[in-house]
This record gives structure tokens, C-alpha cells and sequence, in this order.
């Protein structure tokens, strides 16, 4: 599946890097984007921990054993405890699918929460080492 996703830019993002914007207005519900993944087998899992890329994969497989690229825009969405949206594994179609949890203004920075669940307030592994609550 191919899509073109014309309201999507990427940008200089308060949470550091570069980040995923809207220029149109998202409701609840909405689908941002379907990004195709290459998912790479397991044994190659350990190996990206030593790559640049180990920023930017996803845990893959109803085991998790295995990771993915996202392509389009899907690597680039930032981490937040209080997402603005969600990303959902379809492993039959090899997609990472970007869902609206609310409204989302023009302009605004679209963010998913990288444990996978939106309400889920586990630290993920680059604020393993804060001393604070998220």
C-alpha cells in the first residue's frame, strides 16, 4: 500500500531532533499515516543496538522479537508520556499505522508514546537514568 500524506512535515522539534507536524487539523480517530516497514529478522535485532538506528526501530512480532523501519514519516515521530497519537503493528500487511488521539492543531507536532500504549508511563530507555517523575 502506498500513500501520500501532503499535510506531514518534518521540522526542528522542542523535544530535540527533528520531528512529525501537521499543517492541516486532526481529529480523534483520524489515520495520519500508513508507513511501510522493513522488518529484519531476529538475529539482526542485537545488531542495531550498535547502529545508528537503534533510535529509530520498533520491536516487531507477536513475540517482539524481531524489529522494523518505519518508512515515510513513521521514524521520525517523537516520544511523549502524553501522546497526541498512537501507532499501531499490522504485521499481515508489514505497516506501522498512525492514529489521532485528539485533536491535533496546524502546526502543531504530532508525538506517540514509544512503549507502545498511549497511557503507558514506563521510562523508556533514554530517560532510564532521570531522577523525576514523567
Amino acid at each position: 500500500m502506498s500513500q501520500r500524506v501532503s499535510f506531514l512535515y518534518i521540522a526542528d522539534s522542542d523535544l530535540g531532533g527533528r520531528g512529525v507536524f501537521t499543517g492541516e487539523a486532526l481529529e480523534e480517530g483520524d489515520l495520519i499515516e500508513i508507513c511501510p516497514a522493513i522488518v529484519l529478522p531476529e538475529e539482526d535485532l542485537p545488531k542495531i543496538h550498535d547502529t545508528t538506528l537503534h533510535d529509530y526501530y520498533f520491536l516487531w512480532g507477536e513475540e517482539q522479537k524481531q524489529c522494523a523501519i518505519a518508512l515515510g514519516n513513521g521514524s521520525l515521530f517523537n516520544h511523549s508520556y502524553q501522546p497526541n497519537a498512537r501507532y499501531l503493528l499490522d504485521y499481515d500487511h508489514e505497516t506501522i499505522d498512525f492514529y489521532c488521539l485528539k485533536t491535533i492543531h496546524p502546526g502543531e507536532e504530532i508525538t506517540v508514546n514509544y512503549n507502545g500504549e498511549p497511557d503507558n508511563q514506563e521510562l523508556v530507555w533514554f530517560d532510564k537514568n532521570l531522577d523525576r517523575d514523567i
